[in-house]
């Protein structure tokens, strides 16, 4: 499937803004996303296994911070940097 990553990332694909990666959840393709681009799963997710407060996920137009959530092969998913502020 496509998946969207954020300038922030860009360092870890090599420049690349879009990319293929495979996964029937959420967690699943951000292990072959880490497999095709090490050290990108963790700036994403943390130790215990949650998404990053300063990172956002997106399945569609669904912002997602499950990791258990399934995904369809034509689903795209984009990574991206949130901002915070006041």
């Amino acid at each position: 499937m496509k998946v969207e990553i954020s300038s922030v990332l860009h360092s870890y694909t090599g420049g690349k803004s879009e990319v293929e990666a495979d996964g029937a959840t959420l967690d699943a393709l951000f292990d072959d996303l880490n497999r095709r681009y090490p050290g990108l799963r963790f700036r994403v997710v943390d130790e215990a296994g949650r998404i990053r407060p300063t990172m956002l996920v997106c399945v569609g137009s669904e912002v997602c911070r499950d990791l258990s959530r399934p995904l369809g092969a034509s689903e795209d998913v984009r990574i991206l940097h949130a901002l915070s502020g006041e």
